[in-house]
């Protein structure tokens, strides 16, 4: 880790890279803007995986004083992690053949049949606590008239995965076992309530002639504004729909793995040690004993003994950590690898071949409708997860290193 500290800065930056050499010049000005906020807590954190966003770096972490910035959030409001091991040995049933092929294509197969990915959904309405909650609750909702119809579609998109780097993994650690991975979000939901309340938080930024520049794309709401409380609500909301997201495919998922292995095996499967936590979201809490705003954009929660998921690319390698607690990272961590290409880039460097002929050569069973954008989420696309991980050994363990056996794509 190393400290930016310069003069034209009102704030400092605290990096867990080697050095400015490894930041995009592009990431590093919107550090700049974070730093120069006038309600940042102490300094700015930039991740090892950290690359450019919309307004803040993604693997970047602030804390702010009574005030939260829907782009220091996310657009995909609480996308994250959900994990699970089995006490299935993956040699046990890699090479045994179901008669939809091996079992690991057999799994795959059935996920995409079950679970709808990219831009799909449920044509009937699904089963959602969450929402089921929130229409109970919907006083706390309708001075936001414009948002009140996603509440009657989420219960279409709820267990969906979704496109983009959103995947179901299974995955072999260490000792050998078959393990779970997930990652996906608020879908749709979430989207649009960071963008309604962006959009807000610039008018009114306007109106009260904010120094802090539109162009920085870091609008702000006071949380004891109306707004301000507004967008809370709204976030939280965004935040339980993703957490009931995750863990509907997860069920599902284990259901598949179960009925699979134990269809064509002696074997009894059981599951244990899930973890299920988000990586974009903000949350009051303590930090130096002051009470304030953390917003995690692509990096997750670490405090000492939490158990996080940090996920490298396709085909590459993830990881199940326990966190040290460092209060310097505001007890955050990493969310990933980072991105060394863009979408756009990664499909005009890497071609379709490439990355198919990768993936057999590892081994990977692939599972996604559309194959040519596979490029776009492709492990030359982002940054070597074990170097990743090498930054912050300050900030967490390892507890599991897991590589990627099957994969489902939007």
């Amino acid at each position: 880790m190393f400290v930016i500290n310069e003069e034209n800065l009102r704030n400092i930056i605290k990096v867990w890279l080697n050095s400015k050499d490894d930041i995009e010049d592009s990431c590093l000005e919107q550090a700049y803007n974070l730093a120069n906020l006038p309600f940042i807590h102490k300094w700015v954190c930039l991740m090892p995986d950290t690359h450019t966003g919309k307004g803040m770096p993604i693997g970047g972490v602030i804390a702010t004083n009574n005030v939260v910035i829907p782009h220091a959030v996310g657009s995909d409001i609480g996308c994250g992690m959900v994990f699970i091991a089995t006490n299935i040995k993956y040699a046990d049933v890699k090479d045994i053949q179901t008669g939809n092929g091996t079992m690991i294509q057999a799994i795959v197969g059935n996920i995409m049949r079950s679970i709808p990915t990219g831009t799909d959904r449920y044509k009937t309405k699904m089963e959602c606590e969450t929402m089921d909650k929130a229409f109970n609750e919907i006083e706390k909702y309708k001075a936001d008239i414009d948002l009140l119809p996603l509440l009657t579609d989420a219960y279409h998109q709820i267990g969906t995965l979704g496109g983009g780097n959103h995947f179901i993994e299974l995955q072999v650690d260490e000792e050998g076992y078959l393990c779970i991975m997930i990652h996906s979000g608020s879908r749709h939901f979430g989207k649009e309530i960071g963008d309604y309340f962006n959009a807000k938080a610039a008018e009114l930024n306007k109106l009260w002639y904010s120094d802090v520049p539109e162009k920085a794309g870091l609008a702000f709401l006071p949380v004891d504004s109306e707004y301000g409380q507004r967008y809370i609500t709204w976030m939280n909301l965004a935040l339980e729909y993703a957490f009931e997201n995750r863990e509907k495919m997860l069920n599902k998922v284990c259901e598949i793995v179960k009925e699979q292995i134990e269809k064509h095996t002696e074997m009894t499967v059981e599951f244990s040690d899930k973890i299920n936590c988000h990586h974009n979201y903000a949350a009051l809490e303590n930090h130096y004993d002051k009470n304030v705003w953390v917003h995690r954009k692509g990096a997750t929660r670490v405090r000492e003994g939490e158990m996080a998921v940090i996920p490298g690319a396709m085909g590459s390698y993830s990881y199940v950590v326990r966190g040290k607690g460092n209060p310097e990272s505001f007890h955050t961590s990493s969310h990933g690898a980072g991105r060394l290409y863009s979408r756009t880039g990664a499909k005009a460097e890497f071609s379709v071949e490439k990355v198919m002929v990768d993936l057999k050569e590892q081994g990977v069973i692939l599972g996604k409708k559309n194959k040519l954008d596979v490029a776009e989420e492709c492990r030359f696309a982002y940054k070597d997860i074990d170097k990743v991980m090498a930054q912050q050994t300050d900030i967490v363990d390892v507890v599991r290193k897991l590589k990627t056996v099957g994969v489902v794509k939007g």
